[in-house]
């Protein structure tokens, strides 16, 4: 795999850095950890459905999108004790009721994931899915759009701790009985980039989830990617 020019189609962390470098150089990691939520699979139209009809339930009023869009990546029941401490629960509850009975219908392939994963498997890399969502939603959501097997999967459940922290990233790594220095984790949230950071593992932040290019930029992740299919220039 070889990633583009600098002044490409791809686009290497603007804070130029060994890592951006090395990679341009032609480094690859043998250990790709990815976030799932808008990073794997197209998911912000159901997240944003099940938020709007929890709130309008529960609360009896919708926020603004961009209130609903500002902590996904984080464990659910964190995002709805900002939203009510008092009424997190029930949010949660609808929420995840609203999201199950809708996923099937709503969640979404990215074009080229499917090509990233399975060309990543030709390589012979080892592939990790690190989210803060219930492992259970995040295996048949991978199942569902086709996305292949991977060797580890650390979702909510599985750490005390959580995204931005390094503890999943660290969990994924433990499992694989993996060095950070070996591993890079994509995401679409500032979170998912202070968590790889946070444990020490390569960060890229990838442009096609729910992220903006200016929030990422300003956690200065390792590298940047407009889209899957740059990731094998």
């Amino acid at each position: 795999m070889r990633l583009g020019n600098y002044d490409g189609g791809v686009t290497l962390s603007q804070n130029r850095n060994a890592v951006a470098d090395r990679w341009a150089a032609g480094w690859r990691p043998p250990v790709w950890l990815f976030d799932f939520d808008g990073t794997l699979a197209d998911s912000l139209d159901l997240i944003m459905a099940s938020f709007r009809h929890a709130t309008g339930r529960v609360l009896g009023a919708v926020p603004d999108d961009a209130v609903l869009r500002a902590g996904i990546g984080r464990p659910l029941i964190d995002q709805m004790r900002e939203l009510d401490p008092a009424r997190a629960e029930e949010l949660y509850d609808v929420y995840v009721e609203h999201n199950l009975r809708h996923h099937d219908d709503l969640l979404r392939p990215f074009p080229g994931v499917d090509g990233l994963l399975a060309s990543l498997r030709q390589c012979g890399r080892r592939l990790g899915i690190v989210t803060s969502k219930r492992r259970a939603t995040a295996e048949h959501g991978a199942e569902l759009l086709g996305l292949g097997s991977f060797e580890v999967l650390v979702g909510w459940e599985d750490t005390d701790a959580h995204k931005p922290g390094p503890e999943p990233v660290l969990r994924a790594l433990e499992v694989l009985g993996a060095n950070a220095a070996d591993a890079v984790y994509l995401g679409d949230a500032p979170w998912d980039i202070r968590c790889g950071r946070a444990a020490g593992v390569t960060t890229a932040a990838v442009l096609w989830g729910a992220g903006s290019r200016d929030e990422l930029q300003a956690e200065r992740p390792d590298l940047v990617f407009e889209r899957p299919q740059e990731v094998l220039r």
